[in-house]
C-alpha cells in the first residue's frame, strides 16, 4: 500500500470516528444515561489508555520527557477539549445530531479570525471565501428557511459555544509545543480535557452515575473519541499534509448525520444535503494552498 493511500486510509478512519460520537451519546441519552457520566467516563477511558500507551513507549525505547512548564501548558490548552464536549453534548438535548455537528463545523470561519487574531497577518482570500461559503451552507443545512418546528435557541447558543472551544482546541492539537511525541501530546491535552469535565459537571457526575451500561457506553466514546482518532491523526497526517488531511476530517460531518438517520431515526432533507455539500467546499477552498505546496 502507498504511503499516501495508508495516510488517507488513516485519516478517514479518524475522522468517521469523531463522526459517530455525537450518535452515541444521544443514543445513551435516550437510554436514561446522563451527559455527564457518558462525558467523565470518555475521558476517564481516554487519560488511561493514552497513559499506559505513553509508558510503554517510554520504557521501549528513548523519549525525550517533557518538562513541567510543557506538560503544564499541554493540559491548560487541553481544557478546550474537553469544554467543547461539554458544550456540544450538552447542546445534543435541545438540537438533532445533524443540526449539532453543521454548528460544530462553523470552527471553519472562526478558525479563520482566531488565525488573524494570533498572527496578525492578512487573511488570504481563499479562506475569507471559504468561510463565507460555510455560513451559507449552515443556513441551508441547518434548515433553518424551512424549519416548521421551533428552534431550540439553547442548544444553538451551546452548539456556536462548542465550536468556539473546537476552534482553540485545533489550533492548540496542531501548534502548542509542537516539539513533543503528538502521542504524549494528546495524553496531556486528553487529561487537561479530563480536568474540564470534572469542573463542568462536577456533583452531577456522581449522582447519576447510577446504571452499569454507563461503563459500556463511556468506553465506547473513550475509544472513538479520545484514542483512536489522535492515534491515528498522528500517524496519518505526516503522509498527507495538513491541507488534504483537513479535507478528509471533514468526512465527519457526512458520517455523523447518516449515522443519526439510521440509528436515531432522524430525518435529514435534500436541502440540507446541499448545504453539507457546500460546507465540503468551503473546506477545499481554504486548504487549496496547502494542498498545492505539498505537491
Amino acid at each position: 500500500m502507498g504511503t499516501n493511500l495508508k495516510g488517507v486510509l488513516l485519516v478517514v478512519s479518524g475522522a468517521m470516528s469523531y463522526g459517530i460520537l455525537a450518535t452515541i451519546v444521544k443514543y445513551s441519552n435516550n437510554l436514561g444515561m446522563h451527559t455527564s457520566t457518558l462525558a467523565f467516563m470518555q475521558y476517564l477511558v481516554g487519560v488511561v489508555v493514552l497513559s499506559v500507551i505513553v509508558g510503554i513507549k517510554q520504557k521501549t525505547g528513548h523519549i525525550q520527557r517533557p518538562t513541567a512548564s510543557s506538560k503544564l501548558k499541554l493540559v491548560l490548552f487541553g481544557t478546550s477539549v474537553g469544554v467543547t464536549s461539554c458544550l456540544y453534548y450538552y447542546a445534543l438535548q435541545y438540537i438533532p445530531v445533524s443540526l449539532g455537528i453543521i454548528l460544530l463545523m462553523q470552527s471553519i470561519w472562526m478558525g479563520v479570525i482566531l488565525e488573524y487574531i494570533i498572527t496578525k497577518k492578512t487573511i488570504s482570500s481563499a479562506k475569507i471565501l471559504a468561510a463565507i461559503i460555510t455560513i451559507l451552507g449552515t443556513v441551508l443545512a441547518s434548515n433553518v428557511l424551512f424549519q416548521k418546528a421551533e428552534i431550540h435557541w439553547i442548544g444553538i447558543f451551546w452548539g456556536l459555544g462548542a465550536a468556539a472551544s473546537y476552534t482553540l482546541s485545533l489550533y492548540a492539537s496542531s501548534n502548542v509545543e509542537r516539539n513533543i511525541e503528538s502521542y504524549i501530546r494528546s495524553k496531556y491535552l486528553i487529561i487537561g480535557g479530563f480536568i474540564a469535565v470534572i469542573l463542568f459537571w462536577n456533583i452531577s457526575i456522581l449522582s447519576n452515575f447510577n446504571r452499569a451500561d454507563i461503563i459500556v457506553s463511556g468506553i465506547v466514546l473513550g475509544l472513538f473519541g479520545t484514542v483512536l482518532p489522535p492515534l491515528l491523526f498522528t500517524k496519518g497526517i505526516p503522509y498527507i499534509g495538513l491541507g488534504l488531511a483537513s479535507i478528509l476530517i471533514s468526512i465527519e460531518i457526512p458520517v455523523s448525520i447518516i449515522s443519526a438517520q439510521l440509528i436515531l431515526g432522524e430525518q435529514v432533507f435534500l436541502i440540507q444535503w446541499l448545504g453539507v455539500f457546500i460546507i465540503l467546499i468551503s473546506v477545499i477552498i481554504a486548504n487549496l494552498k496547502t494542498i498545492k505546496k505539498k505537491t
